[in-house]
């Protein structure tokens, strides 16, 4: 994501806000906001240098802040917090994902750390510390970013565990949701944006979304990301394709009998030629040529063999000779009077 031009300069207001405070109140706040170094210190990290505890050092930052917003400092970085508030409104209506929205006004850690100071300091933002639902982020606007927060409460309760959407699928979804919550909301970037903000809801390496816990989106090793390379593929692939393809697409190590190994393993995978997998979801089921046949004559009745040939290669890559050998088996199959094919 490009960043945008911020037309004045964080560390410049930074400073001059800084310049009222003593000078530990002055090395706290630096630290605790990483203006720098880049990097936020603890409380603890800071009690520690200071030898003193962090409660101390919470009190010590608590009236830095008080004693900038007093300050004539302040009142004259009111154009620099307008002009955040305007960013926030635009990127994402009044609500956004803190680290996007900060990578989106800068690139160097050190200023995004400056403006992150800036909307701590800023009386309209208002921060939303991480829970276990969302992640942190900050809004101009908490009646509308609780409305948004029950939209995708509402998305993620719509979702099933199998689901794979696309990019376009769940922004329209989203969207449909967020009609019921926030009124003429038609921006697919705000949404897309605010989509960010759930942890119950995200994304795999190839864009699907769906339920963050779900195998198809949170990979947890060489089945998922086979089941991923599988659907993208959209069709049977050899074991060995997959092992190949894991590696392409992921830059990850698949040994191909570990691989083929994974594949036998997991129900979502099934045999459909010699090394072919297809997905489950695809409509093959597991078993035999000879399974395949005793279902589908069990669900249809007797049939001759060309309509028998037919419907099994629809589930198994193998020959049509394969198919003959198998209803030779007269434990099995029977013909009728007509030359049909039923069970015995």
């Amino acid at each position: 994501m490009s960043t945008i031009k911020i037309t004045f300069k964080p560390k410049a207001v930074s400073k001059e806000l800084l310049s009222v405070l003593p000078t530990r109140a002055r090395d706290v706040v630096k630290k605790r906001f990483g203006l720098e170094s880049g990097n936020r210190m603890t409380l603890e990290a800071i009690g520690d240098s200071y030898d003193i505890t962090r409660e101390r050092v919470r009190q010590i930052e608590n009236f830095a802040i008080a004693a900038i917003k007093k300050s004539d400092e302040y009142a004259e970085a009111a154009d620099a917090l307008l002009e955040l508030k305007g960013h926030l409104e635009e990127y994402g209506a009044g609500v956004a994902h803190e680290r996007h929205f900060l990578s989106h006004l800068a690139k160097d850690e050190t200023l995004q750390n400056h403006i992150h100071f800036l909307l701590v300091l800023g009386d309209e933002f208002v921060k939303q510390k991480e829970d276990d639902e969302f992640h942190h982020r900050w809004t101009v606007n908490k009646d509308r970013s609780e409305k948004v927060h029950a939209a995708l409460r509402a998305l993620s309760e719509n979702l099933d565990e199998d689901d794979v959407l696309s990019d376009a699928e769940i922004t329209a979804l989203f969207l449909s949701h967020l009609e019921r919550y926030v009124p003429n909301m038609k921006d697919e970037d705000v949404a897309r944006r605010w989509l960010a903000l759930s942890k119950e809801v995200g994304s795999n390496p190839l864009g699907g979304w769906g339920v963050s816990s779900s195998p198809n989106i949170k990979i947890r090793g060489m089945r998922d990301l086979a089941f991923l390379v599988l659907r993208s593929h959209g069709s049977p692939m050899h074991f060995t394709e997959v092992a190949r393809s894991i590696k392409d697409q992921f830059g990850r190590s698949a040994h191909v009998a570990t691989c083929h190994n994974e594949l036998i393993k997991d129900a979502r995978f099934v045999l459909v030629g010699r090394g072919l997998y297809a997905l489950s979801s695809w409509g093959y089921s597991k078993g035999t040529v000879r399974d395949i046949i005793t279902s589908i004559l069990s669900k249809e009745g007797p049939l001759t063999k060309n309509d028998i040939v037919k419907k099994v290669l629809k589930e198994r890559y193998v020959k049509e000779n394969t198919i003959g050998v198998n209803l030779q088996n007269s434990k099995r199959f029977k013909r009728d009077d007509a030359g049909r094919y039923l069970l015995a």
